[in-house]
């Protein structure tokens, strides 16, 4: 029998257009403004290359007193200067295909293709949020081992509650007050619940939905990951995080590349016609080139033995202490970590 294929129907150019677009608005860490993309990212995401490096200028120095005026004309006072500083962020290329045989449509009645293309967008965006997190975990574990913990507060052996999150807060002084929101384990978010802190405010419908604690929005999200333990002493990390605590890379006004990259082909069909003994077989492939970026910590690419395995860093290279390092003081960074029990 005759049967309308996937690559009958779909334009890839529309699709990508589809998945491009939507992708960013269904994230939490986006719409908190916790991931906004960035200009140099923007410019580099669609350059040749790696890595890339971000120049910065740092902060006139609050610590230095002011000149006090005279009427000596002999007394220069002499002017200070600002510093500068440098990021090195990397670069991700990825990609992933999904199959199904002619065969398979017909004897079922129905394509597994459709489905698929239709699941694509919300493939890629729980890749970003793993992403994010997994680099999350990255900075965390350079703090830890290099900064002396000056991000965290760990409880191990403490439930989670209010004042671990005020005291996480105090670790960014008078710079808390840029925090947006705080992403949780779901069994923290249980905890949360059963102390009865969660306050639902609504969205730009009027609908109650969205969950805030202590004023800050609530990512819930089970990538976060366990720190040691397991059952009732698994120890869970949960991060505060500020307005655009991430960069993401992308090219300003292209709708087919919101916060990445253009791959050469981003979206395409291919068919192997002799697969199945001639019966044919359809392949959808997406690719994905993101720059996603902890602002505040550069890159250090690992070489010899630690070198990375694959082309792109992957998740549990992102986890690596030994790839950040923090290059802004730490008020500039706008996240703060707590350990605790559920």
């Amino acid at each position: 029998m005759a049967t309308v294929r996937l690559s009958d129907v779909v334009i890839p150019e529309v699709f990508l257009s589809y998945t491009s677009l939507n992708l960013p608005e269904l994230t939490e860490f986006l719409q908190a403004g916790i991931l906004a993309t960035n200009g140099t990212l923007n410019g580099a995401a669609k350059n040749g290359g790696q890595m890339f490096t971000m120049p910065f200028w740092q902060d006139l120095d609050p610590t230095i007193e002011p000149n006090y005026s005279n009427d000596d004309p002999d007394d220069m006072a002499t002017p200070q200067k600002v510093g500068t500083g440098q990021m090195t962020a990397r670069k991700s290329f990825l990609n992933q295909g999904w199959s199904d045989m002619d065969l398979v449509v017909e004897l079922s009645g129905s394509d597994p293709m459709r489905h698929i293309a239709s699941r694509v967008d919300t493939y890629w965006l729980r890749q970003l949020q793993r992403r994010l997190i997994a680099t999350t975990v990255g900075v965390f574990n350079d703090n830890i081992a290099n900064d002396s913990g000056d991000m965290a507060i760990q409880a191990p052996t403490e439930q989670f509650n209010a004042d671990l999150v005020i005291d996480a807060s105090g670790t960014l002084g008078d710079a808390s007050g840029g925090l947006r929101a705080i992403a949780v384990h779901s069994r923290i978010r249980d905890r949360m619940l059963k102390n009865d802190e969660i306050v639902w405010v609504p969205d730009s419908q009027g609908r109650l939905t969205i969950a805030t604690y202590k004023g800050l929005r609530v990512i819930v999200d089970d990538s976060m990951p366990i720190i040691s333990g397991s059952g009732t002493t698994s120890v869970y990390l949960s991060v505060l995080y500020g307005g655009g605590a991430f960069g993401f890379g992308g090219v300003e006004g292209h709708s087919f590349a919101f916060g990445e990259g253009i791959p050469k082909t981003p979206v395409e069909m291919e068919r192997v016609a002799a697969a199945g003994a001639g019966g044919g077989m359809e392949t959808l492939w997406t690719r994905k080139t993101w720059a996603i970026h902890p602002l505040g910590f550069t890159w250090v690419e690992p070489s010899g033995g630690t070198a990375l395995v694959e082309m792109s860093p992957t998740l549990a290279d992102l986890r690596r202490a030994d790839v950040w390092d923090r290059v802004v003081n730490r008020k500039q960074v706008p996240m703060a970590f707590i350990t605790s029990l559920a």
